[in-house]
């Protein structure tokens, strides 16, 4: 069970819709009154030399996420027509 919003970092972020690697978490969007998860953010796809510069950014809604394991998040994304960036 995983016991600080950190650990969350550290896991890989898998689409089951796909099987596709997103990446990993690097921020929450969370409520403050309540101190729920109401999102995990990621990366978005590279641009740019080497993939430096970041287009958009992937957000998951807590819903659309199926479990949290040990090594990673599983979510249900449906793939949109320009990636993954909503």
């Amino acid at each position: 069970m995983l016991q600080k919003a950190s650990d969350l970092r550290m896991l890989d972020v898998i689409n089951l819709c796909d099987g596709r690697r997103l990446g990993h978490v690097y921020d929450l969007d969370m409520d403050v009154g309540t101190g729920e998860i109401k999102a995990i953010i990621l990366p978005g796809p590279g641009s740019g030399l080497f993939g430096w510069r970041r287009s958009s950014e992937i957000v998951i809604r807590w819903e659309q996420i199926v479990r949290i394991g040990q090594d990673v998040i599983l979510v249900d994304l449906p793939p949109t027509t320009g990636g993954y960036g909503l």
